[in-house]
């Protein structure tokens, strides 16, 4: 089998060392019974070896044509569970179960994507480990008073337990990346639905991180505040200051006065 060439605008950087592939692997720990697992962009499948010796079901899916033909002819058994598509467009309602995990290596050019998409997805993804572009990695794991902290961060953290596991450097891949990666795992946590307006909630979060350095006083002025809430002392700190609790009430406040009105 011809080896798959890594191409720059599918952001392909593959691992390839092998004890590190295992270790993703082994991260996968199949949270609240879930049977089944979908790698994200396997590549030339250094990470799926592993994953096969996990006794979770296991789908593939790559939107590398290159990819597919040679993870056909790599793995036979799996051939029904071989997907050539976009994560970020395909439907797998009728493909996978209901419940599911993620892993994988992911583009750094659409990680931030792909978690916006398991957001979507949450009752149904309920663990994701992966290997992403470090900074990236931080962000998401990264708790309140942290620089790295942002929107994203709120968002995963709103619905998922995250960890960051541990740090890859660039030369065990082939091409090297610039930077460092990161793996972390998120586990779904018991959040079933946010106590206000979900649509509401991402909102306030983004506009409160749209100038990280203005107090969300300056940087939630759109929302019309209502007047008992401008004397919070809430409003007198910055974005990255506040946790998931703190922006659930922040919009429970704001949605409360849009009633009254």
């Amino acid at each position: 089998m011809q080896n798959v060439r890594p191409k720059k605008h599918l952001g392909q950087h593959f691992l390839t060392d092998l004890s590190i592939a295992e270790r993703i692997a082994q991260a996968v720990k199949g949270h609240d019974g879930v049977n089944c697992v979908l790698e994200i962009g396997p590549g030339m499948g250094v990470l799926t070896d592993f994953l096969l010796k996990n006794p979770m079901e296991l789908y593939l899916i790559d939107i590398d044509s290159e990819s597919i033909a040679y993870l056909y002819q790599k793995y036979p058994q799996l051939k029904e569970k071989i997907i050539e598509g976009d994560y970020l467009k395909e439907d797998f309602s009728s493909v996978l179960p209901d419940k599911y995990a993620i892993a994988g290596n992911f583009p750094y050019n659409i990680s931030s994507q792909i978690f916006f998409r398991v957001l979507d997805e949450r009752d149904k993804v309920t663990e994701v480990v992966c290997m992403l572009q470090k900074e990236v990695a931080q962000r998401i794991a990264s708790p309140k008073g942290n620089k790295a902290y942002g929107i994203l961060s709120v968002l995963l953290q709103a619905f998922y337990d995250i960890e960051y596991l541990f740090t890859v450097p660039p030369g065990v891949f082939n091409p090297p990346p610039k930077v460092d990666s990161g793996v972390i795992r998120l586990t779904r946590n018991q959040t079933e639905k946010l106590d206000c307006k979900e649509k509401l909630f991402f909102q306030v979060v983004k506009a409160g991180f749209g100038n990280r350095r203005k107090t969300l006083r300056n940087s939630l002025k759109s929302f019309q505040l209502p007047e008992d809430l401008k004397i919070n002392p809430l409003l007198d700190k910055r974005a990255e200051q506040l946790d998931v609790a703190d922006f659930v009430f922040l919009t429970q406040q704001i949605e409360a006065s849009r009633g009254n009105h």
